[in-house]
């Protein structure tokens, strides 16, 4: 057998691929993964990302005070800013010569975010069609390409436009799944860029997104509970933080960014904020608290500036640096030495605040102590059943490990019953995919304090399988998917996990990693073609594609679908419908709205969304 192998590995076998292939072969590398929009760490996301990062790298150089997105049905983008645009005899090589930029001269961006030159040669490589237009001194240089391929290039001609540059791209469907941009996902990046930018204005599809106060602003938009205290925000060279305590967050939920790129999974700059809280705590108060008292219920933001940064890989969701550059210190250094110093000095001068936070870190350290018991012997129950536990189907590829590219399709389904596990355990990639059974309905958990998820041992082994009991920094999967059938035990099972997160892990859904599984209602087929429908008008149009008589079939549950249609709908063409948090609704309101007790507005809400599909329902039927 060694012998044939060795034979078979020849010259032949080895291939050179042109930076143009390589992207198209190994889009992960670049984007993270492909997906079809329906998570915001979806590669179109990072397309427009690595676009306006560079429109952003133009303002923060001081120039152009107006980003201009325009995102069509079909999926084209348009990116229009008003900076010094490229240089025209270089705008083809900019967008399409791998390792070309302008960034490595850190005269001219001493901050940017992209540095490695890669980002925009990735947009057009993975893109069917894309445009270049280079807008300088009254002269204008355009370029079109297709999947990365230079199909036409016009001379440099007279343009009375402002300088600039415009871009337009629409994803590859030879590369990417059938797609569609999530607003919602569009609009919160480009929020966060407007908090990092005070005096930018970015418009989308006709929306102005602009910020006056910076990270204040941010903090004030993603809090949906009552504060503790007023926005701490202090402002500092190259360093911008603003924090409170929540009444009701039961973890810390920090917001990341360096040179204006979020950065979800944290990294040196994080984990020097975090350190530097809790040392000013101590200091203050001159109490050895636990530094989990003092971050819990903790609500903040910081930024900094770096001179040439290093992340984790060309997504840039960790920083890696350890240095500011230039003359200043380490980057840990230089925010503890920040942070000790400002927030000391705000809690001497505003001694109502600084009496606010300690109640807090008391009240953290009295509810810490009376659960240590509780957790313990939960932990201990973890140990004795783990080996035996069926309750997880694990996968191998995990949202923690930071190498593998496959990290951020690292998924876990949560079903109900052994029939459906069993169908999605034998249909999944058991690379990145995860089975959680449970075992009849969840408890419901509104109103009940955090003793409850290590009293009950369904909640115990999925907190500890998705190992979020301190935090979302160490989430092993990056999809959290709820898989339950589409009947009234299946909606209600659904709203109870929902009821789950959202009181205790909320930032589990703020950070997008919550999703319920879409399931085809219909199977149309003929001998030879097959059809899997999600809705009516999907199966009208199945019938129609098929002509004369096809088979329909109606799925009533998830166990009624067999391991190998499963495999259909789970892997390239999975259908997502993400959990989000509205920013006008808080969590205390949806609480008591979807998992309190019976209120007239829920009727009336049930009575005015309710779709009846069989005849002779009476509506007293459903109270």
């Amino acid at each position: 057998m060694s012998e044939i192998t060795q034979n078979n590995y020849t010259e032949d076998s080895i291939k050179t691929l042109s930076p143009r292939e390589h992207v198209r072969l190994r889009p992960g590398m670049y984007i993270g993964k492909l997906g079809d929009g329906s998570s915001s760490d979806d590669g179109i996301y990072i397309l427009l990302k690595e676009v306006v990062d560079n429109s952003i790298d133009e303002f923060v150089q001081g120039v152009g005070s107006k980003i201009e997105i325009n995102i069509s049905e079909d999926g084209t983008v348009k990116v229009r800013d008003y900076g010094r645009g490229i240089p025209l005899e270089k705008a083809v090589a900019c967008v399409s010569v791998m390792n070309t930029g302008g960034k490595y001269n850190t005269e001219a961006f001493k901050k940017a975010v992209g540095l490695n030159g890669v980002g925009t040669k990735a947009v057009n490589f993975l893109s069917s069609d894309f445009e270049v237009m280079s807008y300088r001194d009254k002269m204008c240089k355009r370029a079109v390409f297709k999947s990365g391929e230079l199909v036409q290039e016009d001379d440099i001609i007279p343009t009375t436009e402002k300088n600039g540059t415009c871009i337009t791209f629409h994803a590859d469907t030879d590369v990417f799944p059938p797609f569609r941009y999530r607003m919602e996902y569009v609009e919160n990046m480009l929020r966060n860029y407007s908090y990092l930018n005070p005096g930018l204005t970015i418009w989308c599809n006709g929306t102005a997104f602009k910020s006056e106060n910076g990270l204040k602003d941010l903090i004030e938009n993603k809090i949906d509970t009552d504060i503790v205290y007023p926005i701490i925000h202090l402002k500092g060279e190259d360093i911008e933080i603003a924090m409170t305590h929540s009444t009701s967050h039961y973890s810390e939920d920090v917001y990341s960014f360096v040179n204006g790129q979020y950065t979800p999974l944290g990294g040196t700059h994080l984990a020097a904020f975090r350190e530097a809280v809790v040392k000013v705590a101590r200091d203050f108060w001159n109490k050895s608290f636990d530094p989990a008292d003092v971050r819990k219920s903790i609500v903040a933001a910081v930024s900094i500036k770096v001179m040439e940064p290093a992340f984790g890989d060309q997504t840039k969701t960790r920083l890696t640096s350890s240095d500011m550059g230039g003359n200043k210190p380490s980057i840990r250094t230089y925010i503890v030495d920040f942070i000790s110093h400002q927030l000391d000095n705000y809690l001497h001068k505003n001694p109502n605040t600084a009496a606010e936070m300690l109640k807090k870190i008391q009240a953290a350290e009295t509810e810490r102590k009376e659960l240590s018991g509780i957790r313990k012997s939960a932990k201990e129950r973890i140990k004795r059943t783990s080996l035996n536990n069926r309750k997880l189907r694990d996968c191998r590829v995990h949202r923690t490990d930071m190498k593998n590219e496959r990290r951020l399709e690292s998924s876990i389904f949560i079903t109900e019953g052994d029939s459906a596990s069993g169908s999605i355990t034998k249909a999944r990639d058991a690379n990145t995919q995860a089975v959680f059974s449970l075992r009849g309905k969840p408890l419901n958990s509104y109103g009940m304090s955090k003793r409850i998820v290590y009293e009950n041992e369904e909640f115990n082994l999925l907190q500890s399988a998705l190992d979020i009991e301190e935090g979302t920094e160490n989430l092993r999967y990056n999809n959290i998917i709820v898989a339950t059938d589409a009947d009234v035990d299946g909606m209600h099972i659904r709203l109870l996990l929902l009821t789950f997160f959202l009181q205790f892990f909320p930032e589990v859904i703020r950070e997008g990693h919550l999703y319920i599984l879409q399931t085809p209602l219909f199977r149309v087929r003929n001998k030879k073609d097959t059809y899997y429908c999600y809705s009516e008008d999907e199966k009208d149009a199945a019938v129609k594609k098929l002509k004369g008589t096809p088979e329909i079939t109606r799925f009533k549950g998830l166990g009624e679908i067999s391991s190998d249609e499963f495999s259909a709908f789970i892997g390239r063409d999975i259908r997502l419908d993400p959990v989000m948090i509205d920013k006008e609704s808080t969590i205390p309101k949806l609480l008591e709205f979807y998992a309190g007790a019976n209120t007239p507005e829920r009727k009336d809400f049930i009575v005015n969304n309710l779709r009846i599909e069989q005849d002779g329902i009476s509506l007293d039927e459903l109270y």
